[in-house]
């Protein structure tokens, strides 16, 4: 159960993806990376996306952009929280909604992450992800993107919970 003044929330709104950007390119890695806002502002774009905030009473804390079909449906594509809130369990609170979320259609939820972002790597481990792959020069000359994953069974024959009798 969330406290009182938390909410999770699927959203479609553009001032809602301007607010998350905002979030997201003053943050590891995307800084690293060199993204500008502009740069950010595309990973909202495309089909099959879902975009899920973490709100402190009405401000945005923080946000994923998760990839609902294709190869890697089930992918956290994007998790960010607010520099001035990290540390408070916000990620938690967002990783378990978005795992919830993505069990209803997939048995297994992907996430990456860079190998120089220690504390993500903590988290998503201990939250059950296991390393499947790394991604060498993927984004950058010189780092390695890590392929986590964490599954409850294999994907053909997968019934969702909300199926099951």
């Amino acid at each position: 159960m969330l406290p009182d003044n938390i909410s999770i929330e699927l959203t479609t709104d553009s001032q809602d993806f301007a607010a998350c950007t905002d979030i997201m390119y003053k943050s590891e890695p995307w800084t690293r990376y060199g993204m500008t806002y502009t740069d950010c502002l595309k990973a909202f774009g495309g089909a099959f996306k879902e975009i899920i905030l973490i709100k402190n009473d009405d401000a945005i804390i923080g946000f994923a952009i998760l990839q609902t079909q294709g190869s890697f449906n089930g992918y956290i594509q994007t998790l960010a929280v607010s520099s001035d809130h990290r540390g408070g369990g916000y990620g938690t609170m967002l990783l378990k909604f978005c795992e919830k979320r993505i069990l209803q259609y997939s048995p297994n939820v992907f996430i990456c992450v860079s190998e120089f972002n220690a504390g993500a790597l903590k988290l998503y481990k201990k939250f059950g992800f296991e390393l499947v792959g790394e991604l060498k020069n993927f984004l950058k000359e010189g780092i390695s993107e890590l392929l986590l994953r964490k599954t409850i069974s294999p994907l053909l024959g997968y019934k969702p919970a909300t199926a099951k009798s």
